[in-house]
């Protein structure tokens, strides 16, 4: 890399470095809804949930796929939520030796609610993109992920 690549990058780190916590911070400031404060839910609570209120009701495998956790991981979480009257496990009309997990319709306009701003502000700032410029920012996000040492697991 040039000294002038060097900086762009050392720039470009900057930027982000100061955007993070802006970005983090109004995150959290969307207000959790009445109906979920008392329930103590936590980020990876938060990412099962967005699976289910944006792709519908799936299996322990196909949740802890997309979460990039073991299924036995994913199998506590869901007993978490499912004792707190979040989720609800039905069994697979197909394989009745299979569970289907899905949000409880009690509980769906509260989880709707609280996801709507951070969905509606991701396809705002996601719209005018390419496919591939998509595809490069999300690509992005998972490598700084990986080079901090986070990853869902931990």
């Amino acid at each position: 890399m040039t000294a002038r690549q060097e900086n762009e990058v050392d720039d470009m780190v900057r930027e982000l470095l100061l955007l993070m916590p802006r970005m983090v911070s109004r995150a959290k400031q969307i207000p959790v809804p009445e109906a979920l404060r008392s329930l103590s839910l936590a980020p990876r609570h938060l990412s099962l949930l967005a699976y289910l209120l944006l792709d519908g009701p799936m299996t322990v495998n196909d949740l802890a796929g997309r979460l990039r956790i073991a299924p036995t991981t994913a199998s506590l979480l869901i007993g978490d939520l499912s004792r707190k009257g979040v989720l609800e496990r039905r069994e697979d009309e197909a394989d009745r030796r299979r569970r289907i997990v899905d949000i409880t319709p009690a509980q769906r306009p509260a989880i709707s609610q609280w996801l709507a701003p951070g969905a509606a502000a991701w396809r705002t700032a996601l719209g005018p993109l390419t496919p591939d410029q998509r595809r490069l920012f999300v690509e992005t996000l998972l490598a700084y992920e990986a080079a901090v040492g986070g990853g869902p697991e931990e």
